[in-house]
């Protein structure tokens, strides 16, 4: 993955439809990189009425839908555990990707979050995110969870004898 985008639900659906070419004139696309979506969509409106889809250019779509928030509030639906497995997995599945296009509402909190996460997952440094924003730190700090669980359910399997070491302790 080259790089990691955060957008609002506006400005992520102008950079999809930058890949977007009528039928037969394929030469006309203005951007040909390919790119995977984390779509993060509020649950009082039952999302926003936009569902991204796979296509010659976009390689994979995760959307979840829960709200903008830190704490249990009454009718809210707050990030969760699977939910931050599912967005590791995601990422993890997609790095061949050239882009990590990340939107929520606003691209302010939620999204923030998961693209602070995103990069520091694959190695860079996000403190830019933290820097210029407010990212939602309910969704980075289990993120972060997630991704240590990952890890440690990684090295447990690598360390499960072979079928051939079991051979041999007989």
């Amino acid at each position: 993955m080259k790089r990691v985008i955060v957008r609002s639900v506006h400005d992520a659906f102008d950079y999809v439809m930058q890949h977007y070419y009528p039928f037969g004139l394929e030469d006309l696309v203005e951007r040909a990189d390919t790119y995977a979506v984390i779509s993060i969509q509020d649950t009082h409106t039952g999302g926003f009425g936009l569902k991204f889809a796979e296509s010659n250019f976009c390689k994979g779509v995760l959307t979840l839908y829960f709200d903008d928030v830190l704490r249990e509030v009454k009718g809210a639906v707050m990030f969760t555990d699977e939910m931050a497995d599912q967005i590791v997995d995601f990422i993890l599945q997609h790095r061949d990707v050239d882009t990590l296009l990340i939107h929520c509402y606003g691209g302010q909190s939620r999204s923030r979050a998961v693209g602070a996460f995103a990069v520091k997952l694959l190695g860079a440094d996000n403190s830019k995110y933290f820097a210029t924003g407010d990212p939602n730190r309910l969704v980075y700090d289990k993120l972060v969870a997630a991704w240590k669980r990952k890890k440690a359910a990684i090295r447990d399997e690598n360390k499960k004898p072979t079928l051939r070491a079991e051979k041999n302790d007989r």
